[in-house]
């Protein structure tokens, strides 16, 4: 069967013990995963002592599925080994491994998964990785600023169907890795406010990140940031912007509030109980409203509109 290793890493601010005791205790699960903020109402289980081998934490839920994880092997400091099983909606099983190695007062924290999958699926490895990796890179964000800070800063609004109006944007158009999508959309914004700089184009209306495309098997979105405009704003033949229209339409709509490296939680929610409720998307693309930005508002307090086009 054609096999599959996934990996992410982040660095802690704290000495391996404690990182270890944090990882160790799956009583502090619900506080950082990745998984369950889709679903936050999924009934969680853990058994009486939760930090010693072969204690299990399971989960069950409408959205998340059926699961449960279960402590292998134990090595203070340094090592966790689970047995991960998924039982709905689909049955499956692989290694979950947490890797600590000190650097200096700081731990850096690996998160593997080693799995495999029937041969007739083997076409499914490169989503399988990049969406799970999508996922770890979450997670250890959270678990990050949960042993940092004893918080984590992002909430989620599920706002449901709504109605939205046409609108056009116009942008700069890049494409990046899934790892890299915050710093290249900083310089594409950064493109786009010269360029409407340069043209006197309005820049009064709100700022926009729209994704054209995402190749999954590669780890690549395509989009546009820029800002929506006035209906008849014409774009400049000779600038470097493109522009992109929605008609009026419904979509999906969930609400983030909190730094952006933390929007991913919001995306995954969104598509998560999209494809639960077998809403039918559009293919014109998916996009995020910043309400406010970094320069007026604290991270903490930063509020993103996050829309999934339905047909």
């Amino acid at each position: 069967m054609p096999k599959y290793h996934i990996e992410k890493s982040i660095t802690v601010e704290a000495d391996t013990v404690t990182v270890f005791n944090t990882l160790v205790d799956y009583g502090q699960w619900t506080t950082w995963s990745p998984w369950l903020i889709a679903e936050p109402s999924a009934v969680v289980s853990v058994s009486d002592n939760p930090r010693a081998v072969g204690s299990t934490y399971a989960w069950v839920g409408r959205i998340t599925g059926e699961g449960k994880l279960t402590h292998l092997s134990l090595e203070p400091g340094k090592r966790i080994e689970d047995e991960l099983l998924f039982i709905k909606p689909f049955k499956s099983s692989c290694r979950n491994i947490f890797q600590l190695s000190a650097d200096g007062s700081r731990t850096k924290v690996t998160w593997e998964m080693d799995g495999s999958l029937p041969w007739f699926l083997f076409w499914m490895i490169p989503m399988l990785k990049t969406m799970v990796g999508m996922d770890f890179s979450r997670g250890l964000r959270m678990l990050k600023e949960w042993i940092e800070t004893g918080m984590v800063s992002s909430k989620i609004t599920v706002e449901g169907t709504q109605p939205v109006r046409k609108f056009k944007m116009i942008g700069i158009a890049a494409s990046c890795s899934v790892d890299s999508v915050g710093a290249s959309m900083e310089v594409a914004i950064e493109k786009a406010q010269k360029e409407f700089a340069k043209y006197q184009l309005p820049m009064d209306g709100q700022m926009i990140s729209v994704y054209t495309r995402f190749r999954m098997s590669q780890g690549i979105f395509e989009y546009i940031s820029g800002y929506i405009v006035p209906e008849g704003t014409l774009l400049p033949a000779e600038s470097s912007l493109k522009q992109w229209t929605l008609q009026a339409t419904s979509a999906f709509k969930v609400t983030h509030r909190g730094p952006y490296f933390y929007l991913g939680n919001g995306w995954s929610v969104a598509n998560q109980i999209v494809r639960y409720e077998k809403l039918k998307q559009h293919r014109c693309g998916t996009y995020e409203i910043y309400v406010n930005t970094p320069s007026d508002t604290a991270e903490k307090d930063l509020v993103t509109e996050i829309y999934l086009p339905l047909k």
